[in-house]
Order: C-alpha cells, then sequence, then structure tokens
C-alpha cells in the first residue's frame, strides 16, 4: 500500500547533506536525503522517537 508522506522541513548542515523526516497517517516514519525522497529508510514512529530520544542523550556522539 502507498501511503503519502508528510515530509518536514530539511534538517541541513553547513551547504550540504540535508535530511528529511516525514510521517503518513498509519504510523510510519520515514527519513531520506533531501533531494531523493523517494528513496527513504522508513520504520515506526515509536522506532523514530526513540532513534531521536538515543541521539539527544549523546549515544551517537562518537559520529560527530
Amino acid at each position: 500500500m502507498n501511503h503519502h508522506i508528510a515530509w518536514e522541513e530539511p534538517f541541513c548542515a553547513e551547504a550540504s547533506a540535508c535530511f528529511r523526516i516525514g510521517t503518513d497517517n498509519a504510523g510510519n516514519a520515514y527519513i531520506a536525503v533531501g533531494g531523493a525522497e523517494e528513496h527513504y529508510v522508513t520504520d515506526t514512529r515509536d522506532a523514530l522517537r526513540a532513534l531521536i530520544r538515543e541521539i539527544k542523550a549523546g549515544k551517537a556522539d562518537h559520529l560527530l
């Protein structure tokens, strides 16, 4: 089934690397590179919430 994805405004670094987060009415969340939204990673909104919480807690700081 194809759901309509409502994309948020992109989150961008300095002049490049824009990421977009989107959701649909079926409870799915999507992450894509800005300009390539047809190639996304998808999971549940709960999974997206968990990812954001972990990032905010510093568990991805080693990637910075």
